[in-house]
């Protein structure tokens, strides 16, 4: 089922600046999980999350594995 969540309930946002998922993420089909840390200008199927930070996504999850699917 499709859900909207917001960045911060999917990311953390460290002190040093960069991102890491809260739970096992796939985005444009790379996945990753809690411990991938990535900073300003890495891109996951296109996107760099740096730019939606603080936007809703609409997202659903399959197998404990949250599927971005767009963004608002």
């Amino acid at each position: 089922m499709e859900q909207r969540i917001n960045f911060n309930a999917i990311f953390r946002i460290h002190s040093d600046g960069s991102i890491e998922p809260l739970r096992p993420v796939r985005i444009g089909g790379v996945q990753m999980s809690p411990g991938v840390r990535f900073g300003r200008g890495v891109s996951f199927g296109g996107i760099d999350l740096f730019n939606f930070i603080g936007r809703d996504f609409s997202a659903e999850e399959q197998n404990g594995v949250l599927i971005l699917l767009g963004i608002f």
